[in-house]
């Protein structure tokens, strides 16, 4: 778990349909890579076994060698073997690539059937939740680079349009992000609605704008499609994600990597929660007086938008009628 600047942009042609060889080998984890090297030396039965051990990361990454073989109704030196086949001189190694895979494929389902696998009380999920999110906000403490914050910042800053990406889950993140900015006199936006709306968003972007983009594990595709047609246009683009193996960090300029492990099946956004709030604040007092003044005239516009009691009522749902 950590968090740290990453360069990743690719230098190979990149096309959102996937067509490009740079591409594709972006998307590859190191285990899968090692299967497309050796893959035409494989046997038949070798080449079955790998991709469905693959295809299915969450049944099989925390197994030693003898469960897997037991999974499949090997023996223990067939699995062994076949690892090294792979390149790999023993089965830990294997084993800890295994694991990285099934943390960029990760997905909903996944994180939830793994997490009922430990068998643990409601209560004990709770608790293991909660000591998950006090650990991943304690790693970003740990590791959080203010420089990094103040250069993000600062690119913000000389950005005209900002755009942020994040869809699903990571929706509230990037209206999260959006909003602050928009509050302190940014020109900024999270786009909701289709693809295709989205899409146009991009189109309208220049080299003088910046995009970010939210997404983690295996990414969704139109967040990762958003910085790849941004990439094409020449716009600057900055990821928030947790892996440096991730889509997101690989096809952006510059990334943040911070943990969101945890039982939940949605993840733990409260280290990514507490990143974003870094990155406002330091966008706030780059012009301090500017965002004072911005913050003013929004109070004195909308001042009723505040809650204010009605004369007579005492607010109290449980009080009764008044006599």
């Amino acid at each position: 778990m950590s968090f740290e600047l990453s360069s990743g942009r690719q230098e190979e042609s990149l096309s959102p349909t996937g067509s490009s060889t740079g591409e594709r080998k972006a998307w590859m984890t190191a285990l899968e890579t090692r299967f497309a090297e050796t893959e035409p030396g494989l046997s038949t039965s070798r080449k079955r076994l790998i991709r469905d051990i693959l295809d299915h990361p969450e049944d099989n990454y925390f197994l030693s060698s003898r469960a897997l073989a037991k999974r499949y109704d090997l023996d223990p030196t067939t699995i062994v073997r076949t690892v090294q086949a792979l390149g790999y001189r023993r089965y830990g190694e294997f084993a800890a690539d295994l694991r990285s895979h099934f943390l960029t494929r990760i997905t909903p389902y996944a994180l939830l059937k793994s997490a009922v696998r430990e068998k643990r009380s409601v209560a004990g999920h709770v608790e293991h939740t909660l000591e998950m999110d006090i650990h991943n906000l304690n790693d970003l403490r740990a590791k959080l680079d203010v420089k990094h914050v103040l250069e993000i910042a600062k690119r913000i800053d000389r950005a005209r349009r900002i755009l942020v990406v994040g869809v699903d889950f990571a929706a509230a993140l990037s209206n999260l992000l959006a909003y602050g900015l928009v509050s302190i006199g940014y020109d900024a936006e999270a786009p909701v609605g289709s693809a295709g709306n989205l899409h146009q968003k991009i189109l309208l972007l220049g080299p003088k704008d910046f995009l970010v983009a939210i997404s983690f594990g295996r990414c969704l595709q139109d967040t990762v499609d958003s910085v790849i047609r941004a990439h094409a246009g020449g716009v600057p683009t900055f990821g928030l994600t947790d892996s440096d193996k991730s889509p997101i960090a690989r096809f952006c300029d510059s990334s943040w990597i911070t943990s969101i492990a945890s039982p939940s099946f949605h993840g733990s956004y409260v280290a990514v929660v507490s990143a974003i709030n870094a990155v406002l604040v330091a966008c706030a007092q780059i012009h301090p007086q500017r965002s004072l003044a911005v913050l003013r005239r929004k109070e004195e516009e909308l001042r009723s938008r505040w809650y204010t009691p009605s004369l007579g009522k005492t607010g109290n749902r449980n009080s009764g009628k008044h006599a």
